[in-house]
């Protein structure tokens, strides 16, 4: 259990040419074994979202409400989103292994919940508090990460981090498809109960960090207008170009309320004396809004790419549903591989400012080629243009993490890596609106009207319209590379401008470990 103790570290970040400061003692003997508690929590989140969307058309054979699926991911996402800063905050305030602790006991009772759910309305509902524990285990996990493992030796556990993305991404269809075709569609929320309780054991008896106990009111406004622009953005993204046209008055309306709000919150927030997101991480060095483009550019490529991949293989190369799966693994295997050696390597030189250049100009390759794909472009193609995404992948998205941990003071470590979870999500949410939208205008001329755009699609169409809507589809396609590329293309040259601050040696104070714990604690 955490000890009561406050962090004598926990400072100020000092400028640019020392780096923030770091408390003086390093890396604790059994890390891998407490990392693998909080990666199993990590894992347990990841799946939910890839099992459930498996499971949903199972799930509205029996519950019905087709016209409110949407919200059975939309309020989860939505709610992740809104809570992720929130949950990061009271970790700094209260201490991180309560707070990560709490988050997976409201994941477990969520998913209990959503299990016994008798109505869509009440599974939307549920899903509501899963999402509520969602954000605090993704604020939770990487500020964990920070507080146990400082950024100097990080990149010695990155290949964890990215072995629990490549199974959730990987795992999730796979394990969705299983529990549906052979038990209840309830089962895909009830397997979470016990992966969540083991997790939630192995973190109480083995994460022993010291606790902060700050005395400081809640920044409650704060909290309100970071709400309501949170909200006003996710619902935006998911609405525009589907519910309601870009340029309508709903999608504008919300798009007002979001600035508004951000303005208010930025002036909330200069004035509270314990902000909920303090402006110093994004102020105090570059680095960490730098981090920020890679890891909104990195969401949109995963998210987008997560969606759209397997849809063009399933419906113009022929690629079985069923598999869904595994058409992702020549993307994913690479960030596994890649992500671990440069991690060792950044941990044996202390250097990290190449891979996120190099990561970028992988993905704007990687991504480009995918543009270029068409009717006639072979299965080998497209898996070789996706070993060049996953490589970029690998070399970006964990070394962003690494950069911006790098960048603020341990004092601030969990509002500012809630930050990086909720730009990660945001750059997903932003990314398949807008994507949705370019591929459903590309598509929907060539279906009857009201026509799915699903991959069965297909089998429904004349023959005659085949060849029309297999062009739409890869003209749709190719749109959403063209832009992911862009995109990534503005993130290279946001690398650019990185400084290589040297990285911290030094983690937390550790608690001395009871004679029980030394006995029985493995070496790392």
């Amino acid at each position: 259990m955490s000890t009561t103790a406050s962090l004598p570290s926990e400072g100020p970040s000092v400028g640019p040419a020392t780096g923030p400061t770091a408390g003086p003692t390093a890396v604790p003997k059994n890390v891998r074994w407490v990392l693998l508690g909080v990666m199993l929590a990590m894992l347990l989140s990841m799946l939910d979202n890839m099992v459930v969307s498996t499971a949903m058309p199972t799930i509205v054979g029996d519950l019905g409400g087709l016209e409110h699926i949407s919200w059975v991911v939309t309020s989860y996402t939505l709610v992740t989103a809104v809570t992720t800063p929130i949950w990061g905050k009271f970790g700094d305030l209260f201490g991180r292994k309560p707070m990560y602790l709490a988050s997976i006991g409201v994941f477990i009772l969520g998913s209990a919940l959503c299990g016994t759910s008798g109505s869509m309305g009440e599974l939307i509902a549920f899903r509501v508090v899963q999402g509520i524990g969602a954000g605090g285990i993704g604020a939770g996990a990487f500020a964990l990460i920070g507080a146990l493992v400082p950024p100097r030796e990080r990149g010695k556990y990155q290949g964890m981090t990215a072995s629990v993305m490549a199974i959730g991404t990987i795992g999730g269809p796979l394990l969705g498809g299983f529990v549906t075709g052979h038990f209840d569609w309830r089962w895909a929320f009830y397997i979470n109960l016990p992966i969540g309780l083991l997790a939630l054991v192995w973190l109480w008896r083995k994460l022993r960090i010291p606790a902060t106990r700050i005395r400081a009111k809640i920044d409650w406004a704060g909290i309100a207008l970071l709400t309501l622009s949170i909200t006003a953005i996710v619902l935006a993204a998911t609405w525009a170009g589907s519910t309601y046209a870009w340029g309508s008055w709903q999608i504008l309306s919300l798009g007002a309320a979001a600035m508004v709000g951000l303005v208010l919150f930025i002036q909330v927030e200069k004035r509270v004396s314990e902000p909920l997101l303090p402006l110093s991480v994004f102020t105090g060095h570059r680095n960490y809004p730098l981090a920020m483009v890679l890891i909104l550019a990195a969401g949109v490529v995963m998210f987008g790419a997560g969606l759209y991949l397997p849809l063009f293989q399933q419906t113009v190369q022929g690629a079985s549903a069923t598999n869904s799966g595994l058409l992702m693994l020549p993307m994913m295997i690479p960030v596994v591989i890649v992500s671990t050696i440069a991690g060792k390597v950044m941990s044996a030189t202390g250097k990290y400012k190449m891979f996120p250049v190099v990561g970028t100009l992988f993905l704007t390759a990687g991504l480009g080629l995918l543009a270029t794909m068409d009717a006639h472009t072979s299965s080998l193609l497209t898996s070789l243009s996706m070993v060049l995404v996953g490589i970029g992948l690998g070399f970006t998205l964990q070394m962003a993490g690494t950069i911006a941990q790098n960048s603020v003071s341990l004092r601030d470590m969990g509002a500012a890596m809630s930050s990086v979870n909720l730009f990660r999500t945001l750059g997903g949410s932003l990314g398949v609106a807008v994507f949705g939208s370019l591929f459903t205008r590309a598509v929907q001329p060539t279906l009857p009207a009201g026509g799915d755009t699903g991959p069965g699609t297909l089998r429904n169409l004349p023959a005659g319209a085949k060849d029309a809507y297999l062009t739409a589809v890869t003209d749709g396609t190719s749109h959403i590379f063209l832009t992911a590329a862009i995109v990534c293309a503005l993130a290279f040259l946001a690398s650019l401008f990185v400084i290589e601050v040297p990285l911290k040696k030094a983690g937390p104070p550790a608690p001395a470990a009871t004679p029980e714990e030394s006995a029985a604690s493995p070496a790392n």
